[in-house]
């Protein structure tokens, strides 16, 4: 249960803090609160209307898609379900950059600028209206509380971004601590560094993380090999983004603090998308997002069969993602969660969708093919494969064991069955594989040209 500070932070200091940001989240909060119990129907007949509203808005607003639906004979009207959105095209960043100055809308005023972290290549500039930062953060909050754990509970933020870094200053440092939010910078765990965070973590006693699996897990290595037990804290949740959330980090997170674990999906671009609730279920974010899975070929797929993720933001006409590609590839789960949530699912996020290699023959295997054949390895604490060549790829395992030379060679072995039986295949075991610049975690790197 939260304290007494803890909810003045939540009904007091939080709100305030919205207010004097003309967010209207806190209302927009509500009603989540009450739309997650919907019927199916209900909420799919909310999405319509968001849809149709957002269509009219786009088609007389922006000139990109006003000239598009003017030159395909397109109304708002002939949308009346999820599926007529193959009607418009999908959309990328270079789409995006190509059309920069037909994609806000015509008189909109009072966007905040913003862009991406530019982890996938060049950054993103796109504006967001206070509406829809509201309505994030308020999809955020309600996922929160499902944890039972609030706004103003004791939080450390394990993060990378030079985004989030760059922005603290002093007055949003006096923000955080005022809701008992601690920031840590993920560059440069050494040893020491996470046994000093460990230090601090029996100091502060949060009541949850959120951060990069990736650290997390490294943090919770530390303390298992330093035999320290951290289970007792009161931590209820890991909040995990990002990255995607590998079984064995997921393992070690749970188990040595003693606490559930959440994924979580979403983009400062395409919003917040889905986060798992304690029964299991990634629900998503339905009252204004809408996720399609689709194939090579832009087809859709049904539920069950992995593709890639395009989102369309319901909550953002002045600059829209409509059928926007995340860069991810996931899977849709027709399934009912124990919880009695009606959001829709998403029964896996699978990886971004240009994680794969290049094999001999030129064909692309995606990377899950090697995620697959890498995750039931014993001790596995993280891995990533490097293809230099068509010939040539680096395997780098930090393993809690050694690694045998019969799981040596059955390694090489899978990997040339899968590239060509030419490539040579060296495996690296090293005790950390370091992020990327931005703090995150890359588990497929490819530095062949498939052209």
């Amino acid at each position: 249960m939260s304290d007494f500070y803890t909810r003045i932070a939540a009904h007091l200091l939080f709100p305030l803090h919205e207010r004097l940001k003309r967010h209207d989240t806190v209302q927009i909060r509500r009603n989540l609160e009450q739309s997650q119990w919907w019927s199916h129907e209900r909420l799919q007949n909310l999405q319509i209307q968001r849809l149709q509203s957002l269509l009219q808005q786009v088609s007389q607003r922006t000139p990109y898609y006003r000239e598009w639906f003017q030159n395909h004979g397109l109304t708002s009207a002939q949308f009346q379900n999820p599926a007529d959105l193959t009607k418009l095209p999908i959309i990328d960043k270079a789409a995006i950059r190509a059309h920069q100055d037909h994609w806000t809308a015509e008189g909109a005023t009072d966007l905040i600028a913003m862009q991406t972290s530019g982890s996938s290549g060049e950054p993103l500039r796109f504006q967001l209206s206070r509406h829809r930062i509201s309505c994030d953060i308020a999809a955020k909050w309600r996922a929160t509380c499902w944890w039972d754990v609030d706004i103003g509970d004791p939080e450390i933020v394990l993060w990378g971004s030079s985004i989030e870094a760059g922005a603290q200053d002093r007055l949003r440092t006096f923000r955080d601590q005022l809701l008992r939010s601690r920031l840590i910078p993920t560059h440069d765990l050494t040893d020491q560094r996470l046994d000093s965070i460990l230090a601090f973590m029996q100091r502060y006693r949060p009541r949850m993380l959120f951060g990069y699996p990736s650290a997390l897990a490294r943090l919770a290595w530390r303390a298992r090999t330093s035999n320290l037990d951290m289970n007792d804290l009161g931590l209820q949740v890991a909040f995990t983004t990002s990255e995607v959330l590998r079984p064995e980090w997921r393992e070690v997170i749970g188990t040595v603090f003693g606490c559930g674990v959440a994924n979580e999906y979403g983009a400062r671009d395409a919003g917040f998308i889905a986060r798992e609730c304690p029964a299991g279920g990634l629900h998503i974010t339905a009252e204004q997002i809408i996720v399609e899975i689709v194939g090579e070929a832009g087809q859709a797929l049904p539920p069950g069969q992995e593709g890639e993720i395009l989102v369309t933001n319901l909550s953002n006409p002045e600059f829209p993602f409509i059928r926007y590609r995340t860069g991810d590839r996931g899977i849709l789960d027709l399934g009912q969660c124990a919880c009695g949530r009606s959001l829709p699912l998403l029964k896996a996020i699978a990886g971004r969708a240009n994680d794969g290699l290049i094999a001999t023959s030129g064909a692309w295997i995606h990377g899950s093919a090697f995620n697959h054949l890498l995750r039931e390895l014993d001790g596995l604490q993280a891995y990533q494969i490097i293809q230099e060549t068509r010939t040539q790829v680096r395997l780098l395992l930090s393993l809690a064991g050694e690694l045998s030379n019969q799981t040596t060679e059955q390694l090489i072995r899978a990997f040339r069955e899968r590239l060509g039986t030419t490539v040579e295949v060296s495996i690296e075991c090293i005790a950390h594989i370091p992020p990327e610049a931005n703090g995150k975690y890359r588990h497929v790197i490819c530095r062949v040209s498939n052209h």
